[in-house]
Formats: structure tokens, sequence, C-alpha cells
């Protein structure tokens, strides 16, 4: 009886040890994997962070950009329509968001004003009422140097 308990105390040592084995070459490979995918993760969390901030960056530049010199007297009275907006966007050739960019205002916001849906801030007037007077040759050193 001992031969035969010592037999099975053997076997189940020799398959205890050989599945240990197994295990740890599998293990081995995943924590391989593992350590390339914190680095990539890693990697990739170092870039967005990055983007992050030059998208902060630029869009805190473009808010301080002045969008149009404006030679309006402030004691003037400045008039806004939506018609009136639309046909100086025609009249120059020019998309909502390259207005938009000329005023300072995104292109959503210049279709909302032309749609009647919303009215520029008071700090747009002046930007807007300069468009009156820039021409086509005008409004694209402008533009260009806006970008």
């Amino acid at each position: 009886m001992t031969g035969m308990s010592n037999i099975a105390s053997q076997l189940k040592t020799e398959v205890s040890r050989l599945a240990r084995k197994e295990v740890r070459a599998e293990t081995a490979s995943l924590k391989k994997s593992v350590g390339i995918y914190r680095a990539e993760i890693a990697a990739l969390k170092r870039r967005a962070q990055a983007m992050e901030l030059e998208l902060r960056r630029l869009s805190e530049a473009h808010a301080q950009a002045v969008p149009v010199e404006v030679q309006a007297q402030p004691s003037q009275k400045l008039r806004f329509t939506a018609k009136g907006l639309a046909s100086q966007r025609r009249r120059l050739g020019l998309s909502a968001s390259d207005v938009g960019l000329l005023v300072g205002a995104s292109g959503q916001s210049l279709y909302n004003w032309e749609d009647g849906k919303a009215h520029p801030r008071a700090k747009h007037l002046p930007a807007i009422a300069a468009l009156r007077t820039m021409g086509k040759k005008e409004a694209s050193p402008r533009l260009a140097s806006l970008r």
C-alpha cells in the first residue's frame, strides 16, 4: 500500500510541476504583451495631452486675435439686420466660417444670425459694420493673416 501511495503522490507532484510550467509559459507571453500595451497607452496619453495643450493654446490665440480693424466711432449707433449680413457675405463670396473668422465668431453663429435665430453681441457689431466697407481683395489677405 505504501508503494501505491508513493506512486500516487509522485504522479500528483509531477502533474503539478508540469501544470505550473505550462502556466508560467503562458503568463510570460501575456506579461510581455501587457507591458507593450501599457507603454502604448502611456504614449497615447502623452500625445492626447500634448494635443489638448495645443488646442487650448490655439483657441486662446484665436480668442485674442483682433478680428477686423474698426474705424467706427464709439458714439455711432450700429445697426444689424440678418438680411444685410447675408447679403454682405454673398457679396464678398465667403463662407460663413470665413466671415466668422473675420468678425471673431464661429460659422454656426453666423448661420444663426442670418436665420434670425440669434443676434450678435455688441462686441461683434463693429466688425460686422466693417464688412460693409470691405471688398473681396481686402478680405482675402485678412483671412490669410487670421488663419
